[in-house]
């Protein structure tokens, strides 16, 4: 899946300071360590997520690179903190770098995630998180040369009408876990000779919600959610491109009985243009033209991207020559300004000639060869 940007992922602003970082990553890594989530998978990809953000925008380098140049930036070897994310951020690379920076030690027996032993409360139930959907979105290239706002028809779990996201049946309530307590999670304690440690797991029985559903909904089976189709509207900026991506964070789908509901990633796919060939934001046209109208000089009217425009060919101007049109190209993404149209001319060669096309051909021709430069010096100057 296409990476979330970074101050998404973390939840801060582009311009926040080396602290803010640093709290907002403490307080994600915290919710979402393997250790207080064992065998929960959406919550270790979370973890690897926030710390892999974490380790670019903490080192000034690689936040400089990020924000000039994207995820590509900082995709070889050598990451921030000696992490290679080349081929993936694992969780060991993400349980390494949260221990360096908010590794607790000292002997006696402590919950890592509750405070020292006997002390602190963990909150309520666990929050489930629904599933990220993704979505390819094919735009022409004159769609991605203006703001563009499109209706997507998305399928996805939405919450249950009948019971209201809860799960339980109509005139039933949910009721507090007696596994847990409420609690959402189990502790074991256990002593060794290094002092008493506290083995925190996802209660089973509940799986970590904290309450159950003794009488489930007859429509959702308890789930909480259905399936559901709903139209989406988004807008997308000038001068996309192939392989940008959008994050409408809250549209994937619905978590069940009433978590967190998931993201809704938009993935853009640009359709090849019949006239025009995209380089990064410029536009290249091919323009066949006559000999007659390279040799003599021409004024021409030419398609672009808002229309026509006049172009003027000088006389004496060679096969393949290439003309720029100064800002008829694809606005800039996030930026100033637009790229240029350029427009290449390419000698026609004629097809299927008649007998008196061909006696003309062949005079003028006879005449041209005398004024041929010989072989070996260049032929164009410019």
């Amino acid at each position: 899946m296409t990476k979330r940007d970074y101050y998404e992922v973390l939840g801060v602003e582009r311009g926040a300071s080396t602290d803010d970082i640093k709290k907002a990553y403490r307080k994600l890594a915290l919710k979402y360590h393997p250790d207080k989530n064992p065998g929960n998978h959406d919550a270790e990809e979370m973890f690897k997520e926030a710390t892999e953000a974490y380790e670019v925008l903490r080192d000034k380098e690689k936040r400089a690179q990020y924000d000039q140049f994207g995820h590509a930036g900082v995709g070889g070897a050598g990451g921030a903190g000696g992490f290679d994310f080349s081929g993936g951020f694992d969780l060991s690379d993400a349980l390494r770098a949260f221990m360096r920076d908010f590794g607790m030690g000292g002997g006696g027996g402590f919950d890592f995630f509750g405070g020292s032993q006997g002390g602190g409360r963990r909150r309520g139930g666990a929050m489930s998180r629904g599933r990220d959907l993704q979505i390819h979105l094919k735009l022409s290239l004159k769609e991605v040369s203006h703001e563009t706002v499109k209706k997507i028809k998305v399928t996805r779990m939405v919450p249950c009408k009948e019971c209201g996201g809860s799960g339980a049946a109509r005139g039933s309530e949910r009721k507090t876990c007696p596994a847990c307590n409420g609690q959402g999670e189990i502790k074991q304690a256990s002593r060794s000779l290094f002092g008493t440690f506290v083995n925190v797991s996802t209660c089973s029985t509940c799986q970590g919600e904290g309450t159950i559903v003794t009488d489930p909904c007859g429509k959702c089976n308890g789930d909480g959610r259905v399936k559901g189709t709903s139209s989406v509207e988004v807008k997308i900026p000038a001068g996309v491109s192939t392989g940008n991506y959008l994050t409408l964070t809250g549209q994937g789908d619905s978590a069940p009985r009433g978590g967190v509901p998931g993201d809704l990633i938009i993935v853009i796919e640009e359709i090849e243009d019949s006239i025009f060939e995209r380089h990064g934001f410029d536009i290249l046209l091919d323009l066949p033209v006559t000999f007659s109208q390279l040799a003599l000089g021409d004024k021409v009217e030419i398609p672009t991207l808002e229309g026509k425009a006049a172009l003027r060919i000088p006389a004496g101007t060679h096969s393949h020559k290439i003309f720029r049109l100064k800002g008829k190209g694809i606005p800039r993404l996030h930026g100033h300004g637009r790229g240029d149209q350029l427009v290449r001319l390419i000698a026609w060669t004629p097809q299927d000639m008649t007998g008196e096309e061909k006696k003309a051909f062949e005079e003028l021709d006879a005449k041209l060869k005398e004024d041929l430069p010989p072989a070996g010096r260049k032929v164009y100057t410019s």
